[in-house]
């Protein structure tokens, strides 16, 4: 006797459509950890490199090996010096001139952000160069851990970094190594570097005047010698000055927090 099909012709006809391989799902699963591992190690790994920097001298920065590469031959000034062996008037220089409330934000002065800003739009118009609205915190994140140029990407880490650096060095520690690595001069980091090359002293000698005037030539440290100082340098020398007077001199930094 002969069977009957019972099942309709369109149902017999239907495709089948094979199920995703097991071993793709296994090796996309592979990946993602060992991405995931991966990310979690350089976290660390960079974590650890700030830890460590809390109270090891920044041995080298990607300035100073950008410097270093597109000078072949020429050799590097720079000397590390304690927070106790800087002058007291350098420190308060530098506050006074890149960033007067470095002793109250954490990392990022919003109202020097939203300045700089407007500032902006006007100089554009007019062809101006920008101003930069960064504080110190975001330089040193960016002069120690970072390299030089824009981006979005740059931008997004430099603001990693700052907070950071704000949570476990502290702002004494901040201002530290901002004077130790900032350029100073061509091929001369920090102010010890600095003081020895344009006054023939140590950075804990430098007096008011010559610390007004070394930091007044951060903006462009290789266009601006405070050894042979332009009319330019001078009044800004002066307008520095006259904000340390009005900050209240080293004692505006008399209790920056430590931690």
């Amino acid at each position: 006797m002969e069977t009957q099909n019972t099942f309709p012709n369109d149902i017999l006809s239907i495709p089948v459509i094979p199920a995703p391989a097991v071993e793709d799902k296994q090796g996309r699963h592979r990946l993602y950890k060992k991405l995931r591992s991966f990310a979690i190690y350089v976290l660390l790994l960079v974590h650890f490199y700030i830890f460590i920097l809390k109270w090891l001298p920044v041995p080298y920065t990607l300035t100073m090996l950008q410097r270093k590469i597109s000078c072949r031959g020429c050799s590097i000034d720079y000397q590390w010096v304690s927070y106790e062996d800087m002058s007291p008037y350098v420190k308060i220089a530098a506050v006074a001139s890149e960033d007067q409330r470095f002793p109250s934000h954490w990392g990022i002065d919003r109202e020097a952000v939203r300045q700089a800003y407007r500032e902006n739009q006007w100089r554009k118009k007019r062809g101006l160069p920008l101003r930069g609205g960064s504080s110190i915190s975001q330089q040193v994140a960016k002069n120690v851990f970072l390299w030089q140029g824009g981006g979005y990407f740059r931008k997004a880490l430099e603001v990693y970094f700052t907070y950071a650096i704000e949570l476990i060095w502290g702002k004494q520690r901040i201002l530290e190594v901002y004077l130790n690595v900032a350029e100073t001069g061509p091929r001369c980091f920090g102010v010890e570097a600095a003081a020895r090359r344009y006054f023939h002293k140590p950075a804990r000698k430098l007096n008011l005047y010559e610390s007004a005037l070394l930091i007044a030539g951060l903006p462009n440290p290789i266009r601006w010698n405070p050894g042979r100082p332009s009319a330019w340098l001078y009044r800004r020398q002066q307008h520095i000055i006259r904000q340390v007077h009005l900050l209240g001199g080293y004692a505006y930094l008399r209790d920056l927090r430590r931690f």
